[in-house]
């Protein structure tokens, strides 16, 4: 083979080997299984945190007497466009010039995520905010070990007759009993050392309740005979310190000297002996009670912009959510919103405030009633 056929030839392979390259980076590229994993934790973060900016911005709003606003996520999209140009050419020359290959090539990933949003209006409205949540659907949540204490104070108006503080009319103590922040702090204790439970039975409609120790489903659209009790027991023991707590339950709740368990029902005072009735708030009445307990400017107070801040009385005197107020944010915080010029925030290194406010936004979830199927996030896999 003559030098001049070789040299050809060399060039010849070189431009094949080219437009190898450049069909490769034209060829279809699949990047979807790789991102959902990211995506999915990703936009599943960036929902919370988008909750929780909603719910203390309300927080705040509603101490200074503006309407809260809620909106639902409806859905997510996240979509990907993959954009590639290249170009590319072979220039062959006498062999004293010589002969070469040439290409270029660009491309760029594009996302285009879509969020889309719905007012919380109408008899959505009433059902998920206005109306009280069913003290059978939030005892239950102390099973799982959430402080039945916090969950009392948050939901709870009274109890038995024994009252919480309340955020508007009461003064500056809110009303409170402290029989009812004592027999708080009874229960917790007898949480704690297990004795003292919750338990759930079904009704069949025909007066048969079946014995459900954790937790019993929701019945199921159209079998509306089957109606949830909720039931506190008291549990066997032996220590006498917590019998001794046990029995001033039972006075507490005008219940018998040896009842090992009571109905719950809703209610400002039982139907009937040995029920239990706890008028339970709505998430109105809750976001309204952390409000009126948060701290704000004195001044404020003194120029008609909002009332006086509610101090807690009986053996607990601190809020359950802990909310200060500045101009100035410090670096670690769990949740801060800017309201007219002024930033609100709970502290990272507050545990019980963090608690208490996740336990709210449970409850927020579980008020709502509507029948929608949630945020659904959408993320092609190509």
């Amino acid at each position: 083979m003559s030098a001049i056929s070789r040299k050809y030839f060399l060039n010849a392979a070189r431009l094949g080997t080219c437009c190898a390259l450049l069909m490769s980076l034209t060829a279809c590229v699949s990047f979807g299984p790789r991102f959902l994993n990211r995506d999915h934790l990703n936009y599943a973060r960036a929902l919370g945190e988008a909750e929780k900016h909603a719910m203390l911005l309300n927080i705040v709003r509603l101490r200074y007497a503006d309407p809260p606003t809620f909106l639902e996520t409806t859905q997510v999209i996240s979509g990907y466009q993959m954009n590639r140009t290249v170009s590319g050419g072979f220039h062959a020359y006498p062999s004293s010039v010589g002969s070469y290959l040439f290409g270029t090539g660009s491309g760029f990933l594009q996302e285009n995520p879509t969020f889309t949003y719905q007012p919380i209006t109408g008899q959505q409205y009433a059902e998920n905010i206005i109306r009280p949540i069913s003290p059978v659907v939030i005892m239950p949540l102390s099973l799982g070990g959430l402080p039945v204490d916090t969950l009392l104070r948050l939901t709870a108006q009274s109890i038995d007759g024994l009252s919480n503080i309340r955020a508007l009319g009461a003064g500056p103590s809110g009303g409170g009993s402290v029989r009812f922040y004592l027999l708080l702090h009874d229960l917790r204790q007898l949480q704690i050392a297990g004795a003292m439970t919750i338990r759930i039975a079904a009704d069949d409609g025909k007066g048969q309740k079946d014995q459900t120790a954790v937790g019993a489903q929701t019945p199921p659209k159209g079998d509306k005979q089957r109606i949830e009790h909720a039931f506190l027991v008291l549990t066997g023991t032996s220590d006498p310190n917590l019998i001794t707590i046990q029995n001033e339950v039972r006075r507490l709740l005008h219940l018998a000297p040896n009842a090992e368990e009571a109905e719950i029902v809703y209610g400002p005072y039982p139907k009937h002996p040995g029920q239990i009735a706890i008028l339970t708030r709505s998430m109105f009445a809750i976001l309204s009670q952390i409000a009126y307990e948060m701290d704000v400017p004195q001044s404020d107070v003194e120029k008609g912009r909002t009332l006086e801040t509610i101090n807690p009385v009986g053996i607990e005197t601190r809020p359950d959510v802990v909310i200060h107020s500045g101009k100035k944010l410090p670096e670690d915080v769990y949740d801060d919103v800017t309201y007219r010029g002024r930033h609100f925030w709970i502290e990272e290194n507050d545990f019980r405030s963090k608690l208490s406010f996740t336990i709210v936004q449970i409850l927020a979830a579980l008020a709502a009633t509507s029948h929608g199927t949630g945020a659904i996030i959408t993320i092609p896999a190509n």
